[in-house]
């Protein structure tokens, strides 16, 4: 169950801003504002990578109080991750494009909400009982539930940082590039590993399909696809 957990994760709550194509260098206004930006966000964003590689390894073999813990951490680690990257955007100031101060507003309010919801999922996770593993089970399929909502949320909250030059010129910056994981996988991991395998809920070949997904786990397929055409919502 908890590969469901973590299809959703790679599939598109990793906020990674590594988009296409380069900048024109219309201004070095807009470039200063993305190196501001993009050197605070830089550590903020190789956290939640972390957070994100170690519940995908956690999934595959491990027993519920192990996914239970992995997972709390993980969504605490994102939340304080968001709130950190909501007062980069704020520190950074307006960007210097049009309507930038509402950009600016808006991207703040979107990953402060974002961060109260992943704190919300970690106390769902924390009240789960993993002595039970089908109950477990069943709470953990909620979990990932609340996840899918969070997911289009935590996709939004930059989504117009991104767009035309400002995106552009974000996407020159090495702090704004998509990170690999410093948490590895773990080796025997496989396919079709369950968490809680004797519960009957983790055996779900739907977790495992869509090879096309940004999934970071080699061995896993996640379900959860990006919603945007860059390449948000990926990790490595």
């Amino acid at each position: 169950m908890n590969k469901k957990l973590a299809a959703a994760l790679s599939g598109g709550a990793v906020l990674v801003l590594a988009l296409a194509g380069c900048s024109d260098d219309k201004g070095d206004k807009v470039g200063d504002w993305a190196k501001t930006f993009c050197d605070q966000a830089k550590p903020q964003i190789q956290k939640r990578a972390d957070a994100h590689q170690i519940i995908i390894s956690t999934a595959a073999d491990s027993k519920p109080a192990e996914i239970q813990a992995a997972d709390s951490k993980a969504f605490q680690d994102i939340a304080n991750a968001d709130r950190a990257l909501a007062k980069a955007v704020q520190t950074a100031g307006a960007p210097p494009v049009e309507n930038g101060e509402k950009i600016q507003k808006d991207a703040i309010k979107e990953l402060n909400d974002t961060a109260v919801a992943y704190e919300g999922l970690k106390k769902q996770v924390d009240a789960l009982d993993p002595t039970n593993q089908q109950k477990f089970a069943d709470g953990l399929q909620g979990v990932a539930d609340g996840l899918t909502k969070i997911e289009k949320m935590d996709q939004n909250a930059l989504s117009k940082l991104e767009d035309g030059e400002l995106g552009q010129a974000m996407a020159k910056q090495p702090g704004c590039q998509k990170p690999t994981a410093s948490v590895p996988p773990k080796s025997s991991a496989s396919p079709n590993a369950g968490a809680t395998s004797d519960s009957g809920a983790t055996s779900d070949s739907d977790s495992d399909s869509d090879s096309d997904s940004g999934a970071t786990n080699p061995t896993k397929k996640a379900t959860a696809k990006p919603t945007k055409k860059s390449t948000v919502g990926k990790s490595e």
